[in-house]
């Protein structure tokens, strides 16, 4: 077929090959987010679960097994084996794969993601608000973009402290486990859901923990997620009426994935290293990103999910008001941390590697 291209408006010569090339890429990213959904709809509908450990089965058997009406579930099927994220087996029957079910079935898995799908709706009708954003600078808080975006990030954030903060990571970290178990006060400061702070008090009954965050959705989440796990030995502060304690009086604090959503980060950490004891430990895990976006264009796999993410969400936060540094997802670095723990007075900071490929982490000392 020969392709008709209007040159009026141009003066350069089209690589027509080029263009197919990028309208083929344009494709797959359309395809991306129309895979993305139907990850959405396994997830709410509990296709994955059922499919876990169910071996080869047909549409008719996972529409009995959910109780849900076979055409539909026989469609979605069709999609997720020409995706690849399950198997199809033949005459009808597709399986999920042990190593699949990992990442979209089983919620106590390190390598689950499915959970981060949940936001998805409520995260893409933001984009009916961004324009206003792109003209006047401001961004959106974390309240104001939703509970699904809120629940989103817990869950893709969960598995990791689930399963690696305390048999993995705290133990790496110098001196921080055995004040923990002899009782230590904590500070989780963007304590988001309370997750992280849930898993240490129950590893750690003796220590005292508080959980610091100025949005009202991720709080009221923390105080029912505390409530039915059953821990005693933490309480969550407003921060923006009841703030971190400047008085010395922390051993240990951590900052997880939450210092490039802030609007002053800077601020943040003068507060932590007024209120962290001289002998005291702060953690910092936060997205790992290259130094420059040009390292990042070359380096970084995950590049354009987080420069997207940083849209829509991280660096949002960040400008959400004004004056506000708007550092975005991949904004905080390692030269950056170094250099502003450094301008809020910490003298030692060490990079941990937890194996996280999202994550990057630093323990830092005043």
């Amino acid at each position: 077929m020969e392709i008709q291209i209007d040159m009026t408006n141009t003066s350069e010569k089209i690589d027509i090959e080029k263009a197919k090339k990028t309208a083929e890429h344009v494709l797959d990213v359309l395809g991306g987010a129309v895979v993305s959904g139907m990850i959405y709809l396994g997830d709410r509908m509990g296709l994955y679960q059922a499919l876990d450990g169910g071996g080869a089965m047909t549409s008719e058997d996972l529409a009995r097994k959910t109780g849900l009406h076979e055409r539909w579930i026989r469609e979605w099927l069709y999609g997720q084996a020409a995706a690849s994220l399950v198997d199809y087996k033949g005459e009808g029957r597709f399986e999920l794969s042990p190593e699949s079910a990992l990442v979209l079935a089983n919620e106590n898995s390190p390598f689950f993601l499915a959970g981060g799908f949940c936001a998805l709706p409520q995260q893409m009708a933001v984009l009916n608000l961004l324009p206003e954003s792109f003209k006047s600078g401001m961004g959106l808080t974390y309240d104001q973009l939703g509970p699904e975006v809120n629940r989103g990030v817990e869950r893709l954030l969960a598995p990791w402290f689930r399963t690696q903060l305390v048999p993995n990571a705290l133990p790496k970290l110098d001196g921080v486990v055995p004040k923990l178990q002899a009782g230590a006060k904590v500070a989780d400061v963007g304590c988001g859901a309370g997750v992280a702070l849930i898993e240490m008090a129950k590893a750690y009954p003796r220590s005292d923990f508080h959980g610091y965050y100025i949005g009202k959705i991720p709080l009221a989440r923390a105080s029912e997620n505390a409530q039915q796990a059953g821990v005693k030995n933490i309480t969550f502060h407003n921060a923006s009426v009841d703030p971190l304690a400047g008085d010395a009086s922390h051993d240990f604090i951590t900052t997880f994935d939450c210092l490039h959503d802030m609007t002053r980060p800077d601020l943040v950490m003068k507060a932590i290293r007024k209120a962290i004891k001289n002998d005291g430990t702060w953690l910092i895990a936060d997205v790992h990103g290259q130094p420059t976006f040009e390292q990042n264009l070359k380096d970084n796999p995950l590049a354009p999910v987080m420069y997207g993410f940083s849209v829509l969400c991280c660096m949002s936060s960040a400008l959400s008001e004004p004056g506000g540094l708007g550092l975005g997802t991949l904004g905080l670095p390692e030269p950056v941390a170094r250099k502003m723990t450094a301008e809020a007075g910490f003298t030692r900071f060490t990079t941990r590697d937890f194996e996280n490929p999202i994550n990057a982490y630093y323990e830092v000392r005043p």
